[in-house]
């Protein structure tokens, strides 16, 4: 297989060739101070307020998808095979794009700086194909917080759009995108740069791991919604880049019957149907992570890989029983997720070895989840206490359970002592829970910060589990009513 040294994506029907100067170079910087394409605004540089929102389109099996993403955030790099749309490309023939002209006529818009990324949020919203509610409509915005004018206006224009069945130039040229798409993803590996200095994106599992083994002092990069924040505010210097989102099966989301198993390069909007499948709970925790700029760039794996003791997935996770792959040329290893996360900062992964792959064990007939989100807003916020249980249910009464909790203690973690507690617990005697409920202080001593306080967590981490039980009790009532 061949090795380019550019990135190549498609960019006003045209492919583009980039040597990328940089390796940490955004895809913000490419368009405004490179391309001169100066729609795309810089807010936040951290991917939280949507001014800099543009649309990818990208290739999912066979077909053509746009999503949103955070142009701060975003690497060159991850344009690789893809078509790059900025709000400088929606006008056409002298007219405004229909999302554009649906903002103009009902006064979505003063002083404009946020309306070119609410605009780019509308226009992949416009290409889903999806029929809107509000509810999908105000998913699409969650990412855009400067809404200086109000929602009205703007959800107003979002429905006048979006109801219709107007085409743009986007749509017209669809099967000649496909085409072209289809051709660049047949390229071959992608190493820019030398070996003191690059970006690799390779195209196959081989490929990934040879470069992994070769470079271990390289970062592994899936959809760098957190490794961009090294860049943007820790200012850090990385010269060695190698992006999975190449490498397709890692994409990969398969149903075995009895588990899933998510590739670790699987986004969260790639995996969020068949995860949300487990429970309810589980798919409101995904819909609540980040914004749909960052659901659509964010992987699976890269929240365990970079062992962050904040993040909503391992907690969710571990409480499911979800066991860990790691890969490397040296060959495959698997574990307990919960086995991964050693301290702070510091994960049972070796040099040169991957996040792999998640399998993800379905819940029993006598299994009850909960899990639950604590934040200051509701969207797109980072939890101060996320939590999540599994029970194991007979006649009334816990066997057992798996309770995880992240923002509690230094790394996602179970809670051992509350866990052993729960053993043979009367779903029906609510006075005898306290007691169990009281272990968490064994199992957890969280810190404050600028989230919340370390009594708050415990407090509210309590709280959850007496919900949960309050929940499981109830549904498991419910349930023997149902079938009596």
């Amino acid at each position: 297989m061949m090795t380019e040294g550019a990135v190549h994506f498609l960019r006003r029907g045209t492919i583009v060739a980039h040597q990328v100067p940089n390796p940490v170079q955004t895809v913000l910087d490419y368009l405004r101070l490179e391309e001169k394409s100066r729609g795309t605004k810089e807010g936040c540089n951290e991917g939280d307020c949507g001014a800099c929102t543009i649309a990818i389109g990208a290739l999912k099996n066979g077909a053509l998808v746009c999503a949103p993403a955070n142009a701060c955030i975003l690497l060159m790099g991850q344009l690789e095979g893809k078509e790059l749309i900025s709000v400088d490309d929606l006008a056409s023939g002298g007219s405004l794009h229909p999302v554009q002209q649906a903002m103009v006529d009902l006064h979505g818009s003063q002083c404009g700086f946020c309306t070119p990324g609410i605009v780019m949020s509308l226009f992949t919203l416009f290409h889903s194909g999806e029929t809107p509610t509000r509810q999908s409509i105000e998913d699409a915005l969650a990412g855009n917080l400067c809404r200086c004018t109000g929602y009205r206006p703007i959800i107003d224009a979002a429905f006048m759009v979006l109801h219709g069945t107007l085409v743009d130039h986007f749509s017209k040229r669809r099967h000649e995108t496909i085409a072209v798409l289809q051709n660049l993803r047949s390229r071959g590996d992608v190493f820019a740069g030398d070996a003191r200095s690059f970006i690799a994106v390779p195209k196959s599992e081989a490929s990934l791991s040879k470069l992994a083994d070769e470079h271990k002092d390289a970062i592994i990069v899936s959809g760098a919604t957190d490794v961009g924040l090294w860049i943007t505010k820790q200012m850090r210097v990385l010269p060695k880049l190698i992006f999975t989102h190449g490498v397709e099966s890692l994409h990969a989301v398969k149903d075995h019957g009895d588990h899933l198993t998510i590739g670790a390069a699987a986004t969260y909007a790639e995996a969020e149907e068949a995860l949300a499948s487990l429970h309810a709970d589980v798919g409101e925790v995904i819909r609540r992570i980040g914004s749909t700029q960052v659901r659509a760039s964010g992987t699976i794996g890269g929240n365990i890989a970079n062992g962050s003791p904040i993040g909503d997935m391992p907690p969710l996770l571990i409480a499911l029983g979800a066991i860990l792959i790691l890969k490397s040329v040296n060959g495959e290893r698997s574990m307990p997720l919960e086995d991964y996360f050693l301290a702070y900062g510091k994960q049972d992964r070796r040099p040169g070895e991957l996040v792999w792959a998640i399998e993800v064990p379905k819940l029993q007939a006598n299994e009850r989840f909960c899990a639950f989100k604590v934040s200051k807003r509701l969207d797109q916020d980072i939890s101060a206490v996320m939590a999540a249980y599994k029970f194991e249910i007979r006649e009334r009464r816990i066997l057992s359970a798996r309770i995880a909790y992240g923002g509690m203690a230094a790394t996602p973690k179970r809670a051992g002592h509350t866990e052993a507690a729960l053993a043979n617990v009367s779903l029906d005697e609510a006075a005898s829970w306290q007691s169990v409920i009281a272990r968490l202080s064994r199992d957890y001593q969280p810190i404050s910060d600028m989230r919340a306080s370390a009594e708050y967590r415990l407090t509210v981490a309590q709280n959850l589990l007496r919900k949960a039980l309050l929940e499981t009790a109830g549904e498991t009532s419910m349930r023997v009513l149902a079938l009596a």
